[in-house]
């Protein structure tokens, strides 16, 4: 495979973290590049390691957890984005800490959710017999790279709109949810 051609792939797998990250910068009411890193360093070492574990798992698990991938990203992503509209709802004082948001749990849930789909792919590889170590080093690389990126767009929306810009990343979290369902149930 090409560099060109893993390349897309990169890009196409992290394009959900991405919309994620957008959502992690709208919620951020002081960004500090260490906020983008952590984001992006959880999204890109998720992304780069679920293929290599599909990589290494092979076809068989591939075939138990394919059939289920979109409830479980669908489940994840609901329950992220009603909490966020939730949240986008209730009054918050001036003082509020939002650690929160970008802890070890909550970024586990997150990187879980936007990479499953990244399982598939590394049984794809070991299929075409791809040289695993460069694939997943451009996934990871690439999908820390927007992710991080995305955290600052995100809050450049963010501190402006912040209630608003909560609620709409939670819609958005939950209609990425239903859009994974969709597909892995064939109806679009």
């Amino acid at each position: 495979m090409s560099i060109i051609e893993l390349l897309a792939i990169a890009v196409g797998l992290s394009m959900d973290a991405f919309a994620v990250s957008v959502c992690k910068g709208l919620s951020r009411k002081k960004l500090k590049f260490a906020d983008m890193y952590i984001v992006g360093f959880y999204f890109g070492f998720f992304q780069a390691a679920m293929p290599l574990i599909g990589y290494y798992l092979g076809i068989q698990f591939s075939k138990r957890i394919m059939s289920v991938d979109h409830w479980i990203a669908f489940i994840l992503l609901g329950i992220i984005g009603a909490k966020m509209i939730t949240e986008a709802f209730a009054s918050h004082s001036p003082d509020e800490e939002e650690n929160d948001s970008l802890g070890f749990h909550h970024m586990i849930v997150l990187a879980l959710a936007t990479s499953i789909d990244a399982l598939a792919v590394g049984v794809t590889f070991a299929c075409l017999n791809e040289n695993i170590v460069p694939a997943v080093s451009i996934i990871g690389i690439v999908t820390f790279l927007l992710s991080a990126a995305g955290v600052r767009i995100g809050h450049s929306f963010g501190v402006r709109y912040k209630a608003k810009a909560e609620f709409a990343g939670g819609l958005i979290l939950i209609l990425m949810g239903v859009k994974i369902l969709a597909e892995g149930l064939n109806i679009i």
